[in-house]
């Protein structure tokens, strides 16, 4: 099961909206075949470890172990149980049950009634940390949501550009951290489905937002623009990648329609269910993650809510003595899954 976890952790980034899953075929206590879900819409674990096998002919004396329940289900793929079956394979080993309510049991209980013997809940703890954001996202109905920021060893995450929040003009991000730190947010970037930030930052910083110091898949960008004030030039909307803006504004109302390449605006309720509002909106677009990096208001919104699972806040050696406070968090306050 431990390697089931090894392989299936390739995979983060990649397999969004779909778990991570790794699968291993041992006969006679010998590995002969494994494989992961590589990528969203591609074969899943079961089936790459299945194929792998040199000699189908062992399958029927072998034991398949997989870190998540088969599914049961034709979706991009057929359904694993499927192929389990048909190999004819003896025993199962799980790790996590899955909570897609298209699954949910299901794939037990399908092989179970041709005889497989199934042994579940087999690291069961490991497993569903390794997909917490896919059990997140079935069991709360929501992305998983990590609040990430960078302060100086005062507690600041920016100084005061001006007094009253206005005329802000796109211009570079105050550095806080040095390249190591910004490396490895890249590097969370790919691990994450999508990014967001707020209004303010938007303008002031000008991000692209996206991992040009690492190597991995582009997550969906994420802004808001409750007035549709954001100007066309900035970073955000260079159509390098799928950008999505929510607003209050009616926006295809307006003349000329405010549409840009690869962004899409989104109608949202801007109340004092803003943070849920957003989730719920991209819990429909199926994102079972999301990444935080606005600044204090935008942060603080998601912690008054209640609505984060993960902090990751990074602390340069600077002082500024005053400017931007940090957020506010209470590890107390911390719901799990």
């Amino acid at each position: 099961m431990r390697r089931c976890l090894e392989l299936a952790s390739k995979a983060l980034g990649y397999a969004s909206p779909n778990p991570m899953v790794g699968a291993v075929v041992v006969c006679n206590d010998i590995i002969i075949g494994e494989g992961f879900h590589c990528k969203y819409g591609e074969p899943h674990a079961e089936v790459n470890a299945i194929r792998s096998v040199e000699n189908p002919n062992l399958l029927k004396q072998s034991t398949l172990y997989v870190n998540l329940e088969p599914c049961s289900f034709h979706g991009k793929t057929p359904p694993c149980t499927d192929l389990i079956i048909e190999s004819q394979i003896p025993r199962v080993v799980i790790g996590s049950s899955d909570p897609n309510p298209q699954v949910a049991g299901q794939g037990v209980s399908k092989m179970r009634q041709t005889g497989i013997d199934v042994i579940e809940n087999v690291l069961e703890k490991e497993c569903d940390f390794l997909n917490v954001r896919y059990m997140t996202y079935h069991k709360k109905k929501r992305p998983y949501v990590l609040l990430k920021w960078a302060q100086t060893i005062d507690g600041y995450i920016d100084i005061i550009r001006d007094g009253q929040g206005q005329g802000l003009q796109p211009g570079r991000p105050t550095q806080i951290t040095g390249w190591y730190d910004q490396t490895l947010v890249h590097k969370w970037r790919t691990e994450e489905q999508a990014i967001m930030v707020g209004t303010n930052t938007a303008m002031v910083d000008n991000p692209f937002l996206n991992v040009r110091n690492w190597n991995g898949p582009l997550p969906l960008r994420i802004t808001i623009d409750r007035q549709l004030r954001l100007p066309n030039s900035l970073n955000l909307f260079d159509g390098s990648q799928p950008t999505l803006v929510f607003t209050e504004k009616e926006c295809w109302a307006a003349s000329p329609a405010p549409t840009f390449n690869n962004v899409t605006y989104v109608t949202i309720p801007f109340d004092d269910f803003l943070p849920a509002n957003i989730l719920n909106e991209l819990y429909k677009r199926k994102v079972i993650s999301l990444l935080i990096e606005g600044g204090t208001q935008l942060l603080q919104s998601f912690i008054k809510a209640g609505l984060w699972d993960e902090t990751r806040i990074l602390t340069g050696k600077k002082i500024f003595g005053n400017g931007v406070k940090a957020p506010f968090i209470t590890i107390n306050d911390h719901l799990t899954v």
